[in-house]
Formats: C-alpha cells, sequence, structure tokens
C-alpha cells in the first residue's frame, strides 16, 4: 500500500455509462412491476455487473499503477457509495414488515436483513431455494443478492490484484483463469442446479470481469476508437497525449455502439425468466454492455441515446432506485394478498422513482460529496452492524410473534410454517429429482407393513405426494398397505425425460420396477399435469405417452389403475388470498380469481385417455370446486387452508379430499378391503 500523499482518483466522467445505468434499470423495475411488458428486464442486472466490474477494475488500474492505491480509502469509497440506501431501505422494510407480515414472513424478513447488513444475501437465497420455497414475490429484500455479489467480487478481487501487480503478465494469466472458472462453472451449474448458477458467486464473477478485462485493454493495450485516446487518463497512464480521432475509428466505434444496443434490446424481448439463466444466455447482455462502453463517448448511440439528459438523470439515481422498486412491490404484493392490481403497481413504481430521487439528493450526496467528517465511515459501519443485529435478533425470536398481524391470522401463521417435509416424506418417498444423490427410493417406501392386506401404490410427482397424508389416514381407518413412490417434477410417465427434474427417467425405471414386485392391487398415478404439457415452459410432453404407460401398467398385471386428475392451482398463493378475505368484511372462501384454468381443460384430456384405456379417472375439481369457485378453506367462519402454497396441499386439505375418494366406493377399494381382492 503506497504512503502518498495522492488520493485515490476517479475515472474521468462519462455521461453516457450513466445513461447505460439507466438503461439497467428501467428495464428491471419493468420486468418487476408489468413481468408482460418486457420478458428479459431482469438481464439489467448482468447490464450492471458489467458497469461495475468497469468502473471498479478502472480505479484499481489507475490507482496501482500510480502508486496511489488504498484499500482503506477503496473500501471507505465503497461504504459511503453503498451504505447510506441501502441503510433507509432496510429501515423502511423493518418497519413495514412489523405491520403487515406473519411471523414466519418476519422471521425470514429479519433473515434477509441480516443478510442484506451482511451481504450474504445470495448464499441465504441460494439455501432457501428450493420445490416449495415460498413465492419470490413476498421476498422484500431478494434483490439485494446481485448486490452481496458485487460486494464480495469488491472484496477478493483488490485483493488478488495487490497480490499480483508487480507482473503485468500475472495479471492477465490470473484474470484468464478467473473469467475461465467461473465462465464454466456457470455453463455447469444451469444443469447441475440452477440456484447455484444463479446466486453463487462463482459463476457471475465472469460478467463482472468482462468490465474488468474492457477496462485493462482500453487502458493498457488500445485507444477508445471514439474519443481519440485512451477512455480514461490518458496522459497519466499512457503517457502519451491525445490524439486526433481517425474517421475510420468513428466508424468502427458507431457500429460498436449500435451492435450492442441490438444485442441489448434483443436480451430485453427475447430471454425469459424460465431458460436456462444465466448460462450461454448471459453473454447476450454482457457483450451488449461491454461494446457500448468499449464504444467511447463519441459514438452514435452514446452520445444521442445513452448521453440524453433524461437517461443521465435516471441513471443518477439508478441505485437508490434499484433498491427502492422491490420491497414496494413486494409490500404490495403480500397486502393486497395477490398480484397487485396495475394502478397498484403504477404507484408503487412512481413512489420508487420519488424515493429514489429524495434518496440521492438529500442522502447519497451529502454523505459521499458534503462536508468531509471523519466519522461518516465508522457510523455507517456501526449502523449497518445494528442492522445485522436487528435482524439476527428478530430471526431467532421467530418474527415477534405477539404482533397483532399475527394474533388476526393465526392459522395462517401456522400452515406458513407448516413442516411438508413430514407430511410429504421428503428424502425417502418423496425425492427432489433434481439432486444427485436422489437416486432411489428407501425401502420404507414399497414394504408391505401388514401381510396379507391389499396394497395400494402412489405414485406420481408433488401433487402425488400431496395425496399421501390423506391416503394415509384411509389406510389406518381401512386396513390397507400404502405404499408411495413420488419424486419432484416427475410426472407418473415412463421413459419420460424432464429437463428440470434430471432423474426422472431413472426414477420411474425403478417405480415400473417397484410395481413389477409389488405387484399392488390399486395404483394411484397423480400429476401437476399442466406442468408437463409445455404450458409453464417445462418440456412438452405428449399426452400419448400417459396412454402407453397405462397399455405397460395393464400388460404388467395391475387390474385397478386409477388417474387423479390436475388439482386446483393457483398464480398466487392460497393463504396470501385467505389473509386478505379474513382481514376485510368477506368471508367467502372460494374463488377463481388467479385459478389456473388449464386444469379444467388438462383434466378433459386425461379423462378421454382414462376411457380410451379402460382405467378410472377421479377429478379433483368436482370436489373442491364449484360455480362460486374453488375452495381455499374448508370452513368458511375459520381459516382451514386446503393448500399452504399455490396448490400443494396441506395436512387436512388431503385428508378432506381423499376422504371425498372414498365416499361411496368411488375409489374402488371396498371389494379390496373386505379381503376380497386376488391372493398375491
Amino acid at each position: 500500500m503506497s504512503s502518498s500523499p495522492v488520493r485515490l482518483s476517479s475515472p474521468t466522467y462519462r455521461p453516457d455509462i450513466d445513461g447505460l445505468r439507466a438503461v439497467a434499470v428501467i428495464p428491471v423495475v419493468l420486468f418487476h412491476a408489468f413481468p408482460d411488458c418486457l420478458r428479459g428486464g431482469f438481464i439489467g442486472v448482468d447490464i450492471f455487473f458489467v458497469i461495475s466490474g468497469f468502473l471498479i477494475s478502472t480505479i484499481l488500474f489507475e490507482n496501482l499503477t500510480r502508486g496511489t492505491f488504498s484499500f482503506t480509502e477503496f473500501y471507505a469509497r465503497r461504504i459511503k457509495r453503498i451504505f447510506p440506501a441501502l441503510l433507509l431501505v432496510l429501515l423502511f422494510c423493518c418497519l413495514i414488515g412489523w405491520f403487515v407480515l406473519l411471523a414466519d414472513e418476519y422471521k425470514r424478513l429479519g433473515r434477509h436483513v441480516a443478510a442484506g447488513a451482511g451481504f450474504v444475501s445470495n448464499f441465504v437465497l441460494w439455501k432457501e431455494a428450493g420445490y416449495f420455497d415460498t413465492s419470490a414475490e413476498t421476498k422484500p429484500l431478494l434483490h439485494l443478492w446481485s448486490l452481496a455479489i458485487e460486494e464480495q467480487f469488491y472484496i477478493i478481487w483488490p485483493l488478488l490484484l495487490r497480490l499480483f501487480w508487480k507482473r503485468k503478465k500475472s495479471v492477465v494469466a490470473l484474470t484468464a483463469v478467473v473469467v475461465a472458472v467461473s465462465f464454466t462453472a456457470n455453463m455447469l451449474g444451469i444443469y447441475r442446479d440452477m440456484s447455484f448458477a444463479f446466486f453463487s458467486p462463482i459463476t457471475r464473477f465472469w460478467e463482472l470481469l468482462a468490465g474488468g478485462v474492457l477496462a485493462w485493454y482500453t487502458l493498457f493495450v488500445k485507444q477508445s476508437p471514439a474519443g481519440g485516446q485512451t477512455a480514461l487518463y490518458p496522459t497519466e497512464v499512457s503517457g502519451s497525449a491525445a490524439v486526433s480521432m481517425r474517421p475510420d475509428s468513428r466508424v468502427v466505434a458507431h457500429w460498436l455502439s449500435l451492435l450492442g444496443f441490438a444485442l441489448l434490446v434483443y436480451g430485453f424481448t427475447s430471454i425469459h425468466k424460465d431458460d436456462n439463466f444465466p448460462g450461454l444466455l448471459a453473454v447476450i447482455p454482457v457483450a451488449g454492455a461491454v461494446l457500448l462502453i468499449a464504444a467511447g463517448p463519441g459514438a452514435w448511440v452514446n452520445r444521442t441515446i445513452l448521453a440524453n439528459p433524461l437517461a443521465v438523470w435516471v441513471g443518477l439515481i439508478s441505485f437508490p432506485l434499484y433498491l427502492w422498486h422491490w420491497p414496494l412491490l413486494s409490500f404490495a404484493r403480500v397486502i393486497e394478498g395477490e398480484i397487485p392490481r396495475l394502478s397498484t403497481r403504477l404507484t408503487m413504481v412512481v413512489l420508487a422513482v420519488v424515493l429514489s430521487w429524495l434518496t440521492y439528493r438529500f442522502v447519497e450526496q451529502r454523505v459521499r460529496f458534503g462536508r468531509p467528517a471523519a466519522g461518516k465511515t465508522p457510523a455507517l459501519v456501526v449502523l449497518m452492524v445494528l442492522f445485522g443485529c436487528i435482524g439476527i435478533s428478530t430471526a431467532q425470536n421467530s418474527g415477534w410473534p405477539f404482533r397483532s398481524i399475527n394474533i388476526l391470522n393465526k392459522e395462517i401463521g401456522q400452515v406458513q410454517q407448516y413442516n411438508w417435509n413430514k407430511d410429504y416424506r421428503r428424502g425417502t418417498c418423496f425425492l427432489d429429482a433434481t439432486l444427485e444423490t436422489s437416486d432411489a427410493y428407501a425401502d420404507v417406501c414399497t414394504s408391505v407393513s401388514t401381510p396379507g392386506r391389499p396394497v395400494v401404490m402412489l405414485w406420481g410427482d408433488s401433487h402425488a405426494a400431496a395425496l399421501y397424508k390423506g391416503l394415509a389416514v384411509q389406510a389406518e381407518r381401512l386396513a390397507f398397505n400404502l405404499s408411495q413412490l413420488t419424486a419432484s417434477g416427475c410426472p407418473p410417465i415412463f421413459d419420460c425425460t424432464v429437463t428440470n427434474s434430471q432423474h426422472c427417467t431413472e426414477l420411474n425405471a425403478y417405480a415400473r420396477q417397484k410395481i413389477q414386485e409389488v405387484r399392488p392391487d390399486i395404483l394411484i398415478m397423480a400429476g401437476y399435469w399442466s406442468l408437463y404439457d409445455g404450458t409453464d415452459k417445462w418440456d412438452q410432453l405428449d399426452m400419448g405417452m400417459l396412454a402407453q404407460t397405462l397399455a405397460v401398467v395393464k400388460e404388467i398385471g395391475i387390474e385397478k389403475i386409477i388417474v387423479v386428475g390436475h388439482l386446483p392451482t393457483y398464480t398466487v398463493n392460497q393463504t396470501d388470498m385467505l389473509r386478505k378475505r379474513f382481514q376485510g368484511d368477506t368471508v367467502n372462501t372460494r374463488t377463481y380469481r388467479h385459478f389456473k384454468k388449464t386444469a379444467i381443460d388438462v383434466n378433459a384430456d386425461i379423462a378421454r385417455i382414462a376411457r380410451q384405456e379402460g382405467v378410472q379417472f377421479i377429478n379433483p375439481l368436482d370436489f373442491l370446486c364449484n360455480s362460486q369457485g374453488c375452495m381455499l378453506s374448508l370452513a368458511n367462519d375459520a381459516i382451514v387452508p386446503l393448500a399452504f402454497d399455490y396448490g400443494h396441499l396441506t395436512p387436512e386439505g388431503s385428508t378432506y379430499l381423499v376422504a371425498q375418494f372414498f365416499k361411496d366406493n368411488l375409489i374402488g377399494l371396498a371389494d379390496v378391503v373386505r379381503g376380497e381382492a386376488t391372493d398375491r
């Protein structure tokens, strides 16, 4: 570290880079507020990564070259840049959450506040991610994952550069290795663990380093084509005076900017949230941002669009705007109990812009550029540590359950803390088909506990596993053995390949083997059928495959086959809709609002195939839905939720629904449980 009295220098200001920040943040806000408006708006985060990597690397390269780099001043600047707005948003979330979040939700918020204060949100969210994870829209601090990755980069990258700086070739080699490792991890991650690929700094650092490589190239290798000089510090770093821009350089710059802008437009309009992202698709926004920055401030797109005063203004407030917009939209989602109305979302976006400008004008500028004070940085650090402690305390105290919102919605709070692992038998008879360790079921799943009694086997995905609790109640009541072979995202169809459930083929092959060995008296097949017909962006599986599977099962010798149709599913969590209903005047617990009507058509298709193959079909909608809508609660004068999320049954919901199957011998078990089944 240099003892030079020269202060840490900053890059020459480029208004077009602030404009590029606007191009990054506006699509993110639009995507979150109006997801159908700009399908790929979330790639704005990747643009931010490139900008941060470029600017931070430029500062590091410049000051390491001059001998003026100081870790203390570098991190002090980062703290004054990031902490003020972040502290305001954390305070806002704690205060609003106190009044509108149930105990388990506030407990989770406390965990996220602590993670945000410690810049490890990406790791916490990565750990939380799973098949039954809480809806992302109800996590007010979900967006801090990207800020955490940037901060982790700010810690690691300067240390590595300082270590290798004396040998420039070593810096180049180091950068190449880190980029290669990071990009490779990214490409492998999207096929092995999507959550890892999305949240891990290992899979994201290559995006920041793309900006870092550009900074190196701009400062030490090539002069900026649009500016006729190195884009930053032409005399101090390169040691040469600026030269006139050649006509051919100007043309190259314009084409670079046009190509970069075109790539971003293509990404915003073509990339979808259900695509394998980041992966190879992340190259599109990263390359677009790199080309726009490389083109220089004189390129046509940069000086005309990006340097436009309005774009620059949005760029200046882009950081607080990114921080403010998501908590406002998320809390609106929680309070309304469903996707907020268009007017509400518009209001939240406008409010986010106003709060961002106020934060920038009266907080950021005063802290960063106001009167120098030795205590600013320590005070910000102390406040951030305080919020970290508040978050930890909130999580450890279960979200402070004495708050009035918990008393009003006690039953919903209990359902949200429901241990589905136990009732679905996760890890033994309900497997996560995305995990490499989930390659076999436990013996208990198909063992016959009481010889001589009939056997009923349940086969399918998580919506099949949701029926297990109700079947277990009936098994005890009617004295039959119950087997369970279920896996998340894995339909009961032989030889199917599901990208999002990599081990589906193997698990169903195992199920086929067990069906042959156990030869159950009744085989019940159930699933989230619409998930596999292309409707929800999964692999499209021809329903003809179901017919083929039924034919194979019949060939095995299973005489009684029952296919259970689509359960009621919604685009929002059922508990969220219930909470709003019981806070207001109405207690109507049936609705078709947000109901996925694809279930009706899919059930009709399954019913047709069942008739064609001569097997029994049971439609859950017949028992749970009527002209007023589908049930959200099993009672109208109390909260007894049917499902704990968008459609997975609670124990009470499962018990109720399966009990309907057994009424009037609908499921066809009467003869079996009387001991009249064929001897095994």
